[in-house]
């Protein structure tokens, strides 16, 4: 797989892996933190230095599963500013 495929599927697993945690805080964190990293190494061209950057990004992959499986043994309310999903009544 050519290293900007690589990026891009991992740019993606990332932000969706964080959606998944359940505190609103740590969420937006780790989403503004994950958009703030690539964009800062967007143009980066010494491959060493990528694949070290790739191999982080790995490792804080498997921290955020790790974290969002942590997050549901231990759940809290939803903050207000949170949207809350609800059921939209039938129209019968």
């Amino acid at each position: 797989m050519s290293t900007r495929r690589q990026a891009i599927t991992l740019y993606r697993n990332l932000l969706r892996e964080s959606e998944k945690l359940p505190s609103y805080n740590f969420r937006m964190y780790a989403m503004r933190k994950i958009r703030d990293s690539f964009r800062a190494n967007k143009m980066l061209s010494d491959f060493k230095e990528i694949d070290r950057q790739v191999a982080s990004a790995k490792q804080n992959l498997e921290l955020i599963r790790r974290q969002v499986i942590i997050g549901h043994l231990y759940t809290t309310d939803k903050l207000v500013i949170e949207p809350k999903k609800t059921l939209r009544p039938s129209d019968d």
